[in-house]
């Protein structure tokens, strides 16, 4: 097994970076951090490897200061496994690449069955992968020497992968669509906040009535705010089914509380306290929360044929399509189109010309490539669907 070290130390990261500097080619990145242990989605770990440099594992809450990689391999393409996860961490760090390769989003492109990074190093490289430490709190330190050997081999053979997918999307006529979509990806914004964010507590859809409501939203924000101060994850201190049970049970004292069964965590009891006087002052709270919160979320399509018939005509009608089009293509639906964008435009029609569906998708995040290979097809299926059908339109005898 090959020994490798964490970099924590200022110097030897400037070595590292200089060394990184004069490699050859594109760069593998990985980042590794504690999601379910540290409340923060932080990296813990960064993974780089570059030919005729080697790899190296970074301490990023060491270091500080990420400037110097930026400097260093800032102008190359950067190759990852599923970008999306790994660039939110990164730009915390203030490292960004120019562009990107994502061996995940290509692998889908190409209609591969297994797109995890252990399987598609195994089907291109014919190499065997372990991802026993994927889930690891990789905020441990020291990190054991196993944990360091995984995480190296999460970048030491993602150039050689990257080039056999670059290979194959040559060959398939795909590297204007992965080269769109890895643009997307790369300046994709993040999502909002959400207004009320305690309304993700798992099981809130037991809690009926705003007073309750309102109880369920103190403990949601004191947990949370205790969660942030330790900088542990919120579910590990109390889990949302330990909140929900105890806005049900409706206690009526500390004591009550404490005596609650289902009111579980390792925080439960220690800060008894704190979870007690989140159900006075949300008992007490003069903002009750609304029961009913509007959502532009579209009925499920099993019940368009009630809410909505001519759309539910027209997905139906251009559903079947966009799917020929995806298999003639060797790839997944959902990545020629993002099946709500087609929902949207089926169930609130912006026109039925190629253009107008077109515009429709782009304003929705669809891709170019996309519209190009699904507009006509929609387009033709919506003008097919607002046609009476021959039952319908014959005279009656």
């Amino acid at each position: 097994m090959t020994e490798y070290s964490v970099i924590s130390d200022v110097s030897e990261f400037a070595a590292a970076c200089a060394a990184l500097a004069e490699g050859t080619g594109p760069v593998a990145v990985d980042v590794e951090r504690a999601s379910g242990f540290r409340y923060s989605q932080r990296a813990y770990l960064v993974q780089v490897f570059r030919r005729d440099a080697g790899v190296f594992l970074f301490d990023p809450p060491a270091l500080g200061d990420f400037s110097p990689l930026q400097a260093a391999i800032g102008d190359v393409e950067w190759v990852f496994h599923a970008a999306s996860q790994d660039l939110p961490s990164l730009r915390e760090l203030d490292l960004l690449p120019k562009t990107l390769f994502d061996t995940e989003l290509a692998s889908r492109l190409l209609g591969h069955d297994r797109v995890g990074l252990a399987a598609v190093v195994e089907r291109t490289l014919g190499i065997t992968l372990k991802k026993e430490h994927s889930a690891a709190d990789w905020s441990t330190r020291p990190l054991p020497a196993a944990w360091l050997e995984y995480a190296a081999l999460d970048v030491l053979h993602l150039i050689d992968v990257y080039e056999a997918l670059h290979a194959e999307l040559v060959e398939q006529g795909k590297t204007e669509y992965a080269a769109e979509e890895f643009a997307a990806t790369l300046t994709r914004l993040p999502k909002p906040p959400r207004e009320d964010p305690w309304r993700r507590l798992s099981g809130l859809h037991q809690v009926r009535g705003a007073r309750n409501l309102a109880v369920a939203r103190a403990l949601w924000q004191a947990r949370e705010a205790f969660a942030q101060e330790q900088d542990v994850s919120p579910g590990r201190l109390v889990p949302d089914r330990s909140l929900v049970a105890a806005v049900l049970a409706n206690p009526q004292s500390k004591q009550a509380l404490a005596g609650l069964k289902d009111f579980q965590g390792r925080a439960s009891r220690t800060q008894l306290d704190r979870w007690w006087q989140a159900i006075v002052e949300g008992r007490a709270s003069e903002e009750l929360p609304r029961e009913r919160v509007p959502s532009d979320t579209l009925p499920p399509p099993r019940a368009w044929a009630d809410r909505n018939p001519e759309a539910d005509s027209r997905l139906k009608a251009a559903r079947p399509l966009v799917e020929a089009t995806a298999e003639e293509l060797h790839m997944p639906t959902e990545n020629l189109l993002t099946p709500d964008y087609l929902r949207r435009i089926a169930w609130d029609v912006p026109g039925t010309t190629p253009e107008a569906i077109g515009t429709a998708l782009i304003a929705l995040g669809a891709r170019p490539w996309q519209v190009a290979q699904t507009a006509q097809k929609i387009a033709t299926a919506f003008v097919e669907a607002a046609q009476p059908s021959d039952e319908a339109s014959a005279p009656a005898s």
